[in-house]
């Protein structure tokens, strides 16, 4: 019998990887966008230390019940001030808690902290930045003007002021936090919508009749995704400074939750008996800090187009 199909056709009996019209297909492997991401965030050494340490941090957050070898408020008078040893990893502090244990739930705290108020400031900040600047006129003006205005003031102050006003709590902390940080949001979001508006396939999209919900949600949003990253990386070290100050000056967590600010703040009062009771809650919030700031670097360096192609063509990360 003979076969009418054109020449160029494929049969069915032909293997994937067979050439169709002359042509070969490529046998490489598609690796998601996110792998790739992650592999050029893994190169980095130092990325991939601090997100070693992140993970180790909230690895230990979770699990804080099971890592604390104390309650946190256990106190035993009769071991005040004891230096750092193999029953006391951190020493204990003015009451004879266990240091080492309240270091490990301020791990908890603190994460609680930030991440909830980032979500706050993202979530906020992306909707005025989303409005601001796909629809631009007088409501761009009024919005980024009321974020202006939060953001001339100094940003711990501020939250020192919303926590007086809304009184000292955790709830209170990560909103006060949040709001702190939604100008910062709105003018990342709304610089990159001013710019991703104007794109080709975000007008042509808009002249075949797409709703503004539709052309925000589809084309706008996802391309302004990649410096949200980044920022809110940025971000969690900063909120988690915040909070760590707002508890040191005694308007943050309370008494006798274990905070790490709190804990400095405590620490000050017994720097000739204890050198560790500010040591290591310091030491803490060093490692955090600098965890976050090391990956939102990676991260940067990674979701930027320019740096990435310019690591790419270096090997890292996979197959340039």
């Amino acid at each position: 019998m003979n076969d009418d199909r054109p020449e160029d056709e494929a049969r069915p009996d032909e293997a994937p990887g067979d050439g169709v019209g002359g042509l070969e297909r490529p046998t490489g492997e598609h690796r998601p966008r996110w792998r790739e991401t992650l592999g050029i965030v893994l190169a980095n050494k130092l990325a991939a230390f601090g997100l070693v340490v992140l993970v180790v941090l909230i690895l230990t957050a979770i699990f804080a019940d099971l890592v604390a070898p104390y309650a946190i408020n256990a106190q035993d008078l009769t071991r005040r001030f004891e230096p750092p040893s193999l029953q006391h990893l951190f020493g204990t502090d003015e009451f004879g808690r266990d240091l080492f244990s309240r270091v490990v739930f301020g791990s908890r705290v603190s994460l609680q902290v930030g991440a909830v108020a980032v979500s706050i400031s993202l979530a906020l900040g992306t909707f005025i930045g989303l409005i601001s600047g796909y629809r631009r006129g007088w409501l761009d003006t009024v919005l980024m003007r009321t974020m202006d205005v939060l953001f001339s003031f100094p940003v711990v102050l501020l939250a020192i002021a919303l926590v007086a006003v809304l009184g000292p709590s955790l709830r209170n902390t990560m909103l006060a936090v949040g709001i702190v940080f939604t100008p910062i949001f709105a003018r990342v979001v709304r610089g990159s919508a001013l710019s991703v508006s104007q794109d080709l396939h975000v007008r042509a999209a808009r002249s075949l009749g797409a709703s503004d919900l539709r052309i925000v949600f589809r084309h706008v949003l996802p391309n302004v995704a990649a410096p949200v990253i980044v920022q809110t990386s940025l971000s969690l070290a900063f909120a988690i400074l915040i909070e760590a100050a707002l508890s040191f000056v005694g308007v943050g967590v309370q008494p006798p939750e274990p905070a790490w600010g709190l804990m400095l703040s405590d620490a000050q009062r017994y720097r000739t008996q204890g050198w560790w009771l500010s040591v290591f809650p310091g030491l803490a919030i060093f490692l955090t800090v600098m965890a976050f700031n090391l990956v939102g670097d990676g991260l940067r360096d990674a979701l930027d187009p320019q740096q990435r192609s310019v690591i790419e063509s270096r090997g890292a990360g996979g197959d340039a």
